[in-house]
């Protein structure tokens, strides 16, 4: 199994050792307006991998904002969003309204409260890194069905393919508050062993990209976690270092471009699932 994302050689700002499930709850707008949803060929990926149909009822662990489940509405499925942070859940139900397969539960990926056998996808989309891998393997062989599969997904941002995301990383370095923590939990070998029983997974990578003007940059940090809040002395410092950042690489247009990889892990949700 590959870890990815960048492993930066950087020292944390002493951070905010906030559990999991807090993060995000002052973060909610950016992250909705700001981070990247999953390209064109992603669920046809997805569908190639595991042999989802439409009639496949998906549980979406982590489902925050609504990212995620996005592309499993589009193509049919009704989809249960599972997030334990009240302001992120909130947040997904409103965005998903307009979706009548679309339920939100505030619960955890540990406990989600669903039926015994009640699922035929279990996906996590950019939050599998967050939950506790011996639990949630144990609530999510108990939700699915006997041919369920697992899918988790990341888009994994490049920190070395151009100038300016080389500045970025060095920036997170500069003035997160627990960046290398964070970004070294993305796709333990180990946990990812733990919820796929051992067996091998399927895999395959997509491109991504989010092309942002300043406004746009600034949304995106302030998203992060691992980053001040704009409101702090130390939010406004970093925020200062931002504009320069973007004065220093934005394009003739006034743009800069975030590229990702977007990896997608795929198994039997129980030894005895399809292979």
């Amino acid at each position: 199994m590959r870890a990815f994302g960048g492993m930066s050689a950087c020292h944390d700002v002493p951070g905010m050792n906030r559990r999991p499930t807090e993060r995000f709850s002052d973060r909610v707008e950016h992250y909705r307006r700001c981070r990247p949803g999953y390209p064109p060929a992603f669920y046809t990926e997805v569908q190639a991998l595991c042999g989802l149909a439409p009639h496949h009822a998906v549980a979406d662990m982590g489902a925050g904002t609504g990212l995620s489940a996005e592309p499993f509405l589009r193509a049919g499925h009704r989809v249960i969003g599972v997030e334990p942070n009240w302001p992120m859940a909130a947040a997904g139900a409103r965005s998903l309204r307009p979706w009548p397969a679309f339920a939100m539960l505030n619960a955890t990926a540990e406990r989600t409260g669903l039926a015994a056998g009640s699922v035929d996808c279990i996906a996590a989309g950019q939050a599998f890194h967050w939950f506790d891998a011996d639990s949630a393997a144990r609530e999510w062989r108990r939700i699915a069905r006997p041919d369920a599969w697992i899918v988790l997904f990341w888009n994994s941002r490049r920190t070395d393919s151009t100038p300016f995301l080389r500045a970025y990383e060095t920036f997170l370095c500069e003035h997160g508050t627990d960046y290398r923590d964070v970004a070294e939990r993305q796709a333990s070998p180990g946990d990812m062993a733990v919820v796929f029983s051992g067996a091998p997974t399927r895999e395959a990578a997509l491109p991504n990209r989010q092309v942002f003007d300043w406004e746009g940059l600034k949304g995106r940090a302030l998203s992060s976690s691992y980053l001040p809040e704009a409101g702090t002395p130390r939010g406004q410092r970093m925020l200062g270092a931002l504009a320069t950042l973007f004065d220093a690489h934005a394009d003739a247009s006034g743009n800069v471009t975030f590229e990702y990889d977007t990896r997608i892990y795929a198994g039997p949700a129980t030894p005895r699932g399809r292979t």
